[in-house]
């Protein structure tokens, strides 16, 4: 082989080479980080509360759900067996806020703590007491439910971080 068709051949060899570049880089298979080929979610849920409330019709719900997926997913809604109505809220300024939805992100978490998003617990059978456990089923838009048991806390609960 001539060094003139050495030199064609490496010259091809690298375009052909740079060009599966691109298209490994570009496209949407195993890596890529598409959502399409991410892990689905894997959510778990730590460091659930309600503390006990200062009257009868309503208490406050705060908890972290730990996505280790490689997809995000929602949080769509919370039932109780202990209560009637069970929402999703967010405080804005001073403002609380009833939400249809909150985001789990993918490889992240979603905190429900006080002054921010949170759990609100409505028409409650009777009113729950330090001890207690407050039966939920947290609902999800591509997960399935997941069943916890938040322990209620003193009124002024402040959990350790």
């Amino acid at each position: 082989m001539t060094p003139a068709q050495r030199i064609r051949r490496a010259a091809a060899l690298a375009t052909g080479a740079a060009g599966l570049l691109v298209l490994t880089a570009c496209g949407s298979g195993p890596g890529s980080g598409s959502e399409a080929d991410a892990s689905p979610p894997k959510l778990t849920v730590r460091d659930a509360y309600v503390p006990e409330p200062v009257t009868a019709d309503m208490a406050g719900g705060f908890l972290t759900v730990r996505n280790s997926g490689g997809t995000a997913d929602r949080l769509t809604s919370i039932e109780s067996t202990d209560f009637g109505d069970v929402q999703l809220h967010k405080t804005v300024g001073q403002q609380m806020q009833r939400v249809k939805s909150l985001r789990v992100p993918a490889n992240g978490e979603l905190r429900l703590s006080r002054g921010g998003k949170h759990i609100m617990f409505l028409e409650p059978e009777r009113k729950p007491v330090k001890g207690e456990k407050v039966p939920v089923t947290l609902h999800f838009a591509k997960s399935d439910p997941v069943k916890v048991s938040m322990p209620v806390e003193a009124t002024n609960h402040v959990p350790e971080k």
